[in-house]
């Protein structure tokens, strides 16, 4: 069986398209449980149910290399300017499979634990409620605000810092190092994207292996510390393990939850009625941040390869091939979803896919839950005059999709 080809309205490169996607998924959702991109060299996968199903097939990995090299995958080696972001990022879970995610995976888990988030509630609701006073404090004069720099950007930055027990001095680095990884995650990446992202993983995983050795002569109540002393079966992790591990709580946590909070605010004030809703109900903030996560979610595209001869709904897919697992149009499929193009805080079966399924599903989505009902619940209480102030403006960003701006006024 031969897929269709993509809509030419299928393009990550069109500002049109990145803009609103939605309308175009519907159209791939017809076509079928699989269709062509000649533009992107991809199978693309648009249904929720075989969204979820690829993700679950262990015929498909985030990785091929545990099990063939680039050359028998029929895939360019890497460039070698691109090594120290590569050694880096596949050092962590995200970039790899069986046994060596199982064995990752385990040890993390041990040191990442809900007790470990659940500590951090009191924090999380302290920093979420001085980020609005500062917020409130921004707009009081009636002037526009950037919500993103002001509210949505240091949230996280703040809750993975204090995660890692990264000093307040050196907190400022974070989120330049984050952003500058996480363009490499894009279809098409620039020169200078390769650049920044190289500069990023060499700093970040310098410093990582610094505060590593500073923490394992002088431990402290820290993930960097139980990560460098978690045992399990008499195994450990790598120095670089360790490494690939906080660069991926960054960048994963960090990002997700900026988008999370900028595209929900964006949809909340497009949409007065669910945002009065909540407000006069605050107890639907748990179920208004999971229909955030649906309605928009920042993570658009996630890829798979196929690591042996596969299918997908019945389409033959070959070993070697990537395949592009569209989570902004599985979160909008009506076969899962009922009026799913409607937004509504109080979506009471809400079954999305913003955090994965599988072994690679989100290990961080407690403590991001955590992070944005927290956020959340204080705008919707103290924030009672917060208005659009102009239409957000966005980047080129496809895969993960936040718009770089969110002005707004709060008085």
């Amino acid at each position: 069986m031969i897929p269709p080809l993509v809509p030419d309205a299928f393009d990550p490169a069109s500002a049109a398209f990145v803009a609103d996607p939605y309308p175009t998924y519907g159209l791939l959702r017809k076509l079928g449980p699989v269709a062509w991109s000649p533009r992107t060299g991809q199978y693309v996968v648009s249904r929720a149910a075989d969204v979820d199903a690829v993700l679950r097939d262990r015929r498909f990995g985030r990785s091929y290399l545990q099990v063939a090299t680039h050359a028998e995958m029929g895939r360019p080696e890497d460039a070698p300017h691109l090594a120290p972001f590569w050694d880096v990022v596949r050092d962590g879970m995200l970039d790899t499979e069986p046994p060596d995610h199982t064995r990752l995976r385990r040890l993390v888990a041990k040191a990442f634990t809900p007790r470990r988030v659940e500590g951090m509630r009191a924090s999380i609701d302290a920093t979420a409620r001085q980020l609005v006073d500062d917020l409130v404090d921004a707009g009081s004069d009636g002037s526009v605000v950037d919500l993103k720099p002001v509210v949505a950007e240091p949230l996280p930055v703040s809750v993975i810092a204090d995660l890692l027990g990264v000093p307040p001095a050196d907190r400022h680095l974070l989120r330049p190092w984050s952003q500058d990884m996480c363009r490499m995650y894009e279809l098409r990446p620039t020169p200078d994207d390769e650049v920044r992202a190289v500069q990023a993983a060499e700093e970040f995983a310098a410093y990582l292996r610094e505060l590593a050795a500073q923490r394992r002569a002088r431990p402290q109540d820290d993930l960097v510390t139980a990560l460098a002393e978690v045992v399990d079966e008499g195994e450990r992790l790598t120095e670089d393990e360790l490494v690939g591990t906080c660069v991926l709580l960054l960048n994963a946590g960090h990002e997700a939850t900026v988008g999370v909070t900028v595209n929900g605010i964006a949809a909340l004030l497009a949409h007065p009625d669910q945002l009065e809703r909540v407000r006069a109900d605050p107890a639907l903030v748990p179920t208004m941040v999971e229909e955030l996560m649906r309605y928009d979610t920042p993570l658009q595209l996630f890829s798979r390869w196929a690591l042996e001869d596969a299918d997908v709904g019945g389409v033959p897919v070959a070993r070697g091939s990537q395949v592009a697992l569209l989570f902004g149009s599985a979160n909008r499929d009506p076969e899962r979803f009922e009026d799913p193009d409607r937004f509504d805080v109080g979506r009471s079966s809400n079954p999305h896919i913003s955090f994965g399924a599988g072994i690679h599903y989100c290990l961080g989505a407690p403590l991001a839950r955590l992070e944005l009902q927290a956020l959340f619940a204080e705008l919707v209480r103290r924030v009672p005059r917060l208005t659009p102030a102009g239409e957000p403006r966005r980047g080129r960003g496809y895969i993960i999709r936040i718009p770089e701006t969110l002005p707004v006024t709060v008085a």
